[in-house]
């Protein structure tokens, strides 16, 4: 839909299994198994997302099997080590969980997960309670929209919105994502504006913005 921006919803994966605070270390690992999953997240009585259990918190249990630490790997890997003696998905936990609005911007779920380097977000609704899960394959769905899609919501939701009464129409081409715009335009200050509202169009991967003002008027002539 033209002129709304696409949101995590649109793309996030609704069939999630979801572990409760009690389920136990062996259930842990075979639901992974079974998913084809590296994390799951933890939900309290009323299913809002409390937590979330990945393979990283569950390494330490190997870690750690083939004898005790001695005392600097005590005080060095103290996380790991509490971590290690942990059985339930409540022990096992990383939280709070970091999660996402399943009407966030799509935009802002990925600024998350490349700040915090996640793979996969638990989606929340606006109790914390769990409506599905968004990975970075998700996020990148954006990108598999038709070239003329892009365009036309380029032409209809930025040049038009900008321009109304332009009498020289801005020529616009998408090509393998990359936007690019020719004409003339009333006021060269708005190329800067229609340069960062076109790259904000999901898909778009780049603007190549070949803008210019208004012709010159010829000087007169002396008398």
């Amino acid at each position: 839909m033209h002129g709304i921006p696409h949101i995590v919803c649109d793309v996030m994966t609704r069939t999630v299994v979801a572990l409760g605070r009690d389920a136990g270390f062996k259930e842990i690992v075979k639901t992974m198994q079974e998913w084809k999953v590296s994390a799951l997240p933890v939900l309290d009585d009323e299913e809002r997302v409390i937590g979330v259990v990945s393979e990283a918190d569950l390494l330490p249990k190997e870690a750690f099997h083939d004898g005790d630490p001695d005392r600097y790997s005590e005080l060095r890997r103290l996380s790991d080590l509490t971590k290690a003696g942990a059985v339930t998905a409540a022990e096992l936990m990383t939280a709070p969980a970091l999660t996402v609005h399943a009407d966030a911007t799509l935009a802002r779920a990925a600024r998350t997960m490349a700040q915090t380097r996640t793979k996969r977000l638990p989606v929340v609704d606006d109790q914390g309670r769990l409506k599905g899960i968004v990975s970075r394959s998700d996020l990148l769905k954006v990108f598999l929209r038709s070239d003329e899609d892009i365009a036309d919501e380029i032409r209809h939701e930025v040049v038009a919105r900008l321009f109304p009464d332009s009498v020289e129409p801005i020529r616009v081409e998408v090509r393998d994502g990359v936007a690019t715009l020719e004409g003339r335009v009333p006021d060269t200050t708005f190329v800067p504006v229609i340069t960062r509202l076109v790259r904000a169009v999901e898909g778009v991967v780049d603007v190549d913005c070949v803008l210019v003002g208004p012709p010159r008027r010829a000087d007169l002539e002396p008398l």
